[in-house]
């Protein structure tokens, strides 16, 4: 018979650790903002900025590092304008693709 395992025993996944490349971080980020979630971008940025180094990321935003992992943390809702902030600090930027059909478009 196998031993069953919980849950709760198991190591709590870090994405941090994976972010090692722009590559990486790239698309992390894409398939992080399909989800169209405020609150899961902002936790996404926390991990690239902890995977980056969060006390460089708040010093080139202009952010207090304290300010920037509260911004950050998974339950926020961050401004638009920390969001670009960090992206900058971060070296990326997010970019609009128009979806195809636009819904409603097609009616004009």
């Amino acid at each position: 018979m196998s031993k069953r395992i919980k849950a709760a025993d198991l190591p709590e996944f870090d994405a941090a650790r994976y972010l090692d490349s722009e590559t990486a971080i790239a698309a992390y980020l894409t398939d992080i903002l399909e989800a169209n979630d405020a609150a899961l971008l902002a936790s996404a940025l926390g991990n690239i900025a902890r995977a980056r180094g969060m006390t460089e990321i708040a010093r080139i935003a202009g952010i207090t590092r304290e300010a920037l992992y509260k911004a950050l943390r998974p339950d926020s809702a961050p401004r638009f304008d920390t969001v670009s902030r960090v992206c900058a600090a971060l070296g990326v930027r997010l970019v609009a693709q128009p979806i195809h059909p636009a819904p409603g478009w097609g009616q004009l």
